[in-house]
């Protein structure tokens, strides 16, 4: 249930509004790779100006190391921005002091300021109060849309809001509804399907899943530690050695809902065009290593997820990029796609996988935020989320 204020809930007119956005976009050599979280943030800022608002938006971009840097500025994405909104974009290069005050009190209603990059200031991170203070100077109201940082308690995200009445944006409204009601209040049967590299940055969220859905799937570089806690030898494959008693406990607590595939395709190498064989679970030959899940688990987890009411995913079943070792991952990608199931997906690998495999728009929900959709699902209170006001 999201029991937060929105920008609905305020009147703008006339008024500066700070916005925290999600531009923290991949750039490559000055450019834009992928536009997507610029465009998720269009609806809110839209709407604002449609509603008589002069908008100020602030975000962080890349981790800067030691103050402002070129690499790391935003004045490539307010000018990405303008061709998006069909309309001018103004950009200044500070997001507190003299000149970011001067830039906000020029700003009319209708017009649109980006701030550059929040994190040239190390106290960003620190959330440093004085920091948010200057910040909260700019404006009259502060609207969070950046769900992708809203698990961090950052000046920007969170020490804001203490010096601004503070509502949700149109994008963290729909990520708090489509997540929050996924884990609180699913269609069932509920499968939760996790894969990805590691264990260890998703033992909360198993352990908070497996109270909370019908069946948890486990792919991925993840599932390798399983298995060697179930005393498999794993040949070269990835396995955080010191997760190993962490994934017996879990197979103990999880019995029959938590599901490990039953076969396995195995590389000679890391490599995109290494040999490979496909096996049942069971020892893996020395010099060999475990790249994606095999086609009788790919066909019983399809299974699962075709008798769903609700799924999430999070994170690939194999090493996707290998187009060799990706059939795992977007079996299960197709399978989501087919399902007549509510679909949440977050973190950035499974999203690209759905993207890839050509299935995106038929998910209900793709989510913005990697590790703020992973505390989500670990039932975890983002502070960017509570700092705001309630309804």
């Amino acid at each position: 249930m999201f029991n937060k204020k929105t920008v609905r809930d305020v009147d703008v007119k006339g008024k500066r509004v700070l916005v925290r956005v999600d531009f923290n976009v991949p750039m490559k050599e000055g450019k834009i790779k992928d536009d997507t979280r610029i465009r998720a943030a269009v609806p809110t800022i839209q709407y604002l100006l449609d509603n008589g608002a002069a908008v100020i938006l602030c975000s962080h971009l890349g981790r800067p190391k030691g103050g402002p840097s070129a690499e790391f500025s935003l004045q490539p994405v307010a000018e990405h921005l303008q061709k998006v909104m069909g309309r001018p974009v103004a950009f200044v290069d500070d997001c507190v002091g003299p000149k970011a005050e001067a830039a906000a009190a020029a700003l009319k209603p209708g017009g649109i300021l980006v701030l550059e990059n929040t994190r040239f200031y190390p106290g960003e991170e620190k959330n440093d109060l004085d920091l948010a203070r200057q910040m909260a100077a700019l404006a009259d109201i502060y609207v969070n849309d950046a769900f992708g940082t809203a698990h961090r308690a950052h000046s920007s995200t969170e020490g804001v809001a203490r010096f601004l009445p503070g509502v949700a944006g149109f994008l963290m409204e729909k990520e708090i509804k489509y997540l929050g009601e996924a884990v609180e209040s699913p269609r069932r049967p509920f499968v939760a399907i996790l894969g990805g590299a590691k264990i260890s940055d998703k033992i909360g969220v198993i352990k908070n899943l497996l109270t909370k859905a019908d069946t948890v799937l486990i792919g991925g570089g993840m599932a390798n530690t399983f298995f060697k806690a179930q005393g498999y030898p794993v040949g070269d494959s990835l396995v955080e050695e010191e997760a190993v008693q962490t994934a017996a406990d879990l197979l103990k607590i999880g019995g029959d809902k938590l599901r490990l595939p039953v076969d396995m395709v195995i590389a000679s190498a890391f490599d995109a065009e290494a040999e490979k064989k496909t096996l049942a679970v069971g020892p893996v030959p020395e010099g060999w290593r475990i790249l994606d899940i095999g086609p009788e688990t790919a066909a019983a987890y399809s299974k699962v997820i075709a008798a769903a009411g609700t799924v999430v995913w999070n994170g690939p079943m194999g090493v996707f990029e290998f187009p060799r070792f990706a059939e795992g991952t977007f079996a299960i990608a197709r399978a989501v796609a087919e399902s007549s199931a509510v679909s949440v997906i977050g973190g950035g690998e499974s999203v690209a996988a759905v993207q890839q495999s050509g299935v995106a728009d038929k998910i209900t929900h793709i989510s913005t935020g990697g590790g703020a959709s992973l505390e989500m699902l670990e039932g975890l209170v983002l502070p960017g989320l509570a700092a705001l006001q309630d309804k």
